[in-house]
């Protein structure tokens, strides 16, 4: 058999093609990567920003459908790696065994999660604070990016990740993930119980304001019926930047290493 797919799922305001160097480390690790991204992604950043009103309207439900759709092309069920909503995405498919194993990092929260700190409200707000905004796309501002992703990076480092990937986002996700608790049908829910699932990394970011480590915490506690693998790391001094950054390395190689540990790489 030839080297297990890998596909890798972006978050939101981040265009798929950050996950190049991902892709470059994981194959020379002996997987077969791709980042396919979300609905409506153009294949550039700049067509993206010149165009934001492509993305709008895609909510959770259709970029999981999407993703499904790719994973159907594949030879074989991947795993799956995402960051921030990309995570949610990730816990969906493995949960629906449309994924081997997964890796969150960063995840958004999932259905019965109730921590909403407020450095998460304030990262949302600029979507969230008006109910106009759940069919359009929002762009973050270089400030706001630095706030919710760049924290724990400098200024210059910040600024130089908002010019080369970020993207205007979609604002559905956030209201389906924000009301996900009041939601009987919630396109965020994620069966938890399953104990037929393969193994999963949730990785969480001690400084990240986007997705803070303590919903990640909360996310794992979901899982505390479930038979099946599952598994935190945390990297204190990271925010939500962390697979983006000049220090993405250290978890690119964390996620490599978790996955051989779970006997899942067939590199010699």
């Amino acid at each position: 058999m030839g080297p297990i797919p890998v596909v890798f799922m972006h978050g939101l305001w981040i265009h798929p093609t950050s996950w190049q160097p991902w892709i470059e480390r994981f194959r020379n690790a002996g997987y077969d990567p791709t980042a396919p991204g979300w609905p409506g992604d153009p294949a550039t950043v700049e067509q993206a920003n010149d165009d934001p009103d492509r993305l709008a309207g895609y909510g959770i439900e259709e970029i999981v459908e999407h993703h499904k759709r790719h994973i159907g092309g594949l030879e074989e069920r991947p795993i799956v790696v995402g960051h921030s909503f990309g995570g949610l995405i990730a816990q969906r498919l493995l949960a629906e065994d449309f994924a081997v194993a997964a890796v969150a990092i960063d995840p958004a929260p999932i259905k019965g999660v109730l921590r909403l700190p407020i450095s998460a409200v304030r990262v949302a707000w600029p979507a969230l604070r008006n109910p106009a905004n759940r069919r359009k796309s929002i762009t973050l501002a270089s400030e706001q990016f630095r706030y919710g992703f760049g924290n724990a990076v400098s200024q210059a480092e910040s600024d130089s990740l908002y010019r080369r990937w970020a993207i205007p986002g979609p604002a559905k996700p956030l209201f389906e993930a924000g009301f996900a608790n009041v939601t009987l049908a919630s396109p965020a829910k994620v069966d938890t119980k399953t104990s037929t699932r393969g193994p999963l990394l949730l990785i969480g970011g001690g400084h990240d304001h986007t997705a803070p480590v303590s919903v990640t915490r909360a996310t794992y506690r979901r899982y505390r019926k479930s038979t099946a693998v599952t598994e935190i790391l945390e990297f204190p001094d990271r925010g939500h930047s962390l697979t983006l950054d000049s220090r993405w390395r250290d978890i690119a190689d964390a996620s490599i290493g978790w996955l051989a540990e779970q006997s899942l790489n067939r590199s010699s």
